[in-house]
């Protein structure tokens, strides 16, 4: 899944309770005891008449933030990343693994009615349904739905398809909310979250007020409205001249002009993107391990970091989930410039001119493409950097040539490997394809045994640091910008449950 500019990042699962402080700026900082009332003003990009309400069709950053906060998951992705408990209260598997017995906790929707284990399979039973094309559909499908009962009005079970360890990573799934049995009718959105619809205008605003009966407790905002500004400037300006008290997604550059203002408090959200290099591993020249190894040795990942992401990141080691769970701590692999020398000479690629795709979808990608280029240069191989299409970058890259630019938000360990690495996935770049690779995820994910299951983690991770086809340099913060009085900001990576949680903001 890549992460652009409008788009939302990642994919499915889990959740967590995360420290709600925001860092750095010289800015005065927001009264450290929480305060209630007011209304906050939040912009982000928007997709104009394309915006939707309905929380199974959410795509945009927008409109993931604007369900977070009218309606719930069973589950959401914590700070690590992994699956927590939220209208789910707790869940239980049978001893293969192939039933998981859901207990709901006590919540209302926002018109009265209580949340039932009904509401809870219609919803997924809408997500499931064949002629439609929602989002969480492919996380959800293990899930047999025909055997799956209601066992009374707090508690579900469902029935998999397969033994399935990670199931509470499906229950976290993005866009996996649950809705009223029956609902439709998204003009008049209700659900059960923080917050209230109250008026929605597509392409400019929706505004949300106090759900006094949050399951969770009642936010401490009175009104929440969401604004739309689809360039940063713009987010930027509208902060800075008091028409917001928030601004989305601002780039690394306005994040340093403002750092030691007074004007502005900038929120960093560590680890919400990774940024890489995807080589093919199954054609040439990225058939032969020995150039898979000497990119990884050519990579100088400090500079890369600095260059394109202006420092707001932190280097990669070529593993997805840095500081997510079950994430292998491995020495760190450092630029080696008369080692990749040898190994291309090894290889027989000496004076080979390899063809890096990238394109603008999403951001610091062509920039990093440039900047590896230019590492490359006096090792006997040629980058040539070629821009592509940024509206089919995805689906060409997925077929089409042996190295191109990657990125990719937040989601479990397990959701990046089940989607992207073995030899059935659907969206695997590099065409890693290995029985033993596949096995070992089966060992993960069909035991019980929480230790079992982080060891075959641990062990997939090693083989994909020596041989694999993903050079992860980067990890890119998330940055957003804030009044400084403005409170309980969290530093969640991006995609996870308190990224753009307003129930826990407060005005000053």
């Amino acid at each position: 899944m890549s992460l652009n500019r409008r788009g939302f990042l990642g994919l499915t699962s889990g959740l967590a309770v995360v420290t709600l402080a925001g860092c750095g700026s010289g800015a005065t900082s927001a009264s450290s005891t929480p305060r209630t009332g007011g209304r906050l003003r939040a912009a982000f990009a928007g997709g104009g008449a394309k915006e939707v309400l309905d929380p199974h069709l959410a795509n945009l950053f927008v409109e993931a933030a604007r369900s977070k906060a009218m309606f719930d998951k069973l589950a959401d992705l914590g700070g690590d990343v992994s699956p927590q408990p939220r209208l789910a209260e707790k869940w239980e598997p049978n001893a293969d693994l192939t039933r998981w017995r859901i207990t709901l906790r006590k919540a209302v929707f926002h018109d009265g009615r209580p949340v039932r284990a009904q509401d809870v399979l219609a919803s997924y039973a809408r997500i499931l349904d064949p002629n439609r094309a929602f989002r969480a559909k492919s996380s959800l499908a293990l899930i047999d739905l025909p055997n799956s009962r209601v066992v009374d009005d707090l508690t579900v079970e469902f029935a998999l398809k397969r033994p399935f360890g990670e199931f509470p990573n499906a229950l976290a799934a993005f866009g996996a909310y649950i809705v009223p049995e029956g609902a439709e009718d998204y003009t008049l959105p209700v659900g059960s979250g923080a917050f209230s619809f109250v008026s929605f205008e597509p392409g400019r605003s929706v505004l949300l007020k106090r759900n006094p009966e949050y399951w969770e407790g009642a936010p401490l905002l009175d009104e929440l409205e969401f604004v739309i500004a689809n360039e940063e400037s713009a987010r930027t300006n509208a902060l800075l001249g008091g028409q917001v008290e928030y601004a989305h997604d601002l780039t690394p550059t306005t994040a340093r002009s403002h750092a030691s203002g007074d004007r502005m408090t900038i929120h960093r959200s560590p680890n919400s993107a990774v940024q890489a290099f995807a080589m093919k591993v199954d054609r040439p020249p990225f058939d032969n391990r020995d150039l898979r190894e000497a990119l990884f040795l050519l990579a100088d990942r400090p500079q890369l970091v600095e260059s394109v992401l202006a420092g707001s990141g932190q280097v990669g080691n070529d593993l997805f989930g840095k500081g997510y769970q079950h994430y292998a701590d491995l020495p760190q692999r450092e630029r080696d410039l008369d080692k990749a020398k040898f190994l291309i000479r090894k290889a027989g690629a000496e004076g080979l001119v390899v063809k890096l795709d990238t394109s603008t979808a999403a951001a610091g990608m062509v920039e990093a493409a440039t900047v590896f280029a230019d590492q490359a240069k006096g090792s006997g191989l040629t980058i040539e950097v070629v821009q592509g299409n940024k509206d089919s970058y995805w689906a060409d890259t997925l077929k089409n040539g042996s190295l191109s630019s990657f990125r990719s938000g937040a989601m479990p360990i397990e959701t990046h490997v089940a989607q992207r690495l073995l030899s059935g996935s659907g969206t695997n770049v590099t065409k890693w394809a290995r029985p033993e690779f596949d096995a070992l995820y089966e060992k993960a994910v069909s035991t019980s045994d929480a230790s079992a299951r982080t060891q075959a983690y641990q062990e997939m991770q090693r083989v994909l640091h020596t041989e694999g086809g993903y050079l992860m340099w980067g990890f890119a913060d998330w940055i957003v910008g804030a009044k400084p009085n403005v409170g309980g900001i969290s530093t969640a990576p991006a995609n996870t449950l308190d990224w753009a949680r307003f129930d826990k903001v407060w005005l000053g």
